[in-house]
C-alpha cells in the first residue's frame, strides 16, 4: 500500500493520548496510530451506510426476488 505524507491540525491534548499509546507501544509511531483510528472511522461509517441501505429493502419482496432466481437456476440444472 502507498502512502501519502499529509500535514494536519489536532487538538494538543488528542495527541497527547495518542503519544500515551505510542510510548506504551500500542502503536510504532503517531502517523500509524493515527492512520489505523481514520481507518476504523471510515469502516464504521461504511458499515452503517450499508445498514441504512439495507433498512430501505423490503424483505417480502427480496425474498420474492430470491425465490425466483432459485427457481429458474433449478430449471437450468442437471438431473442426476
Amino acid at each position: 500500500m502507498s502512502t501519502a505524507k499529509i500535514g494536519i491540525s489536532i487538538d494538543h491534548r488528542l495527541l497527547e493520548r495518542i503519544d500515551v499509546l505510542v510510548k506504551g507501544k500500542i502503536f510504532p509511531n503517531r502517523s500509524k496510530a493515527i492512520q489505523d483510528a481514520v481507518k476504523e472511522k471510515i469502516d464504521k461509517l461504511d458499515k452503517i451506510r450499508l445498514a441504512r441501505e439495507c433498512a430501505k429493502l423490503d424483505p417480502a419482496i427480496e425474498q420474492i426476488i430470491a425465490d425466483e432466481g432459485l427457481a429458474k437456476d433449478m430449471e437450468s440444472w442437471p438431473e442426476y
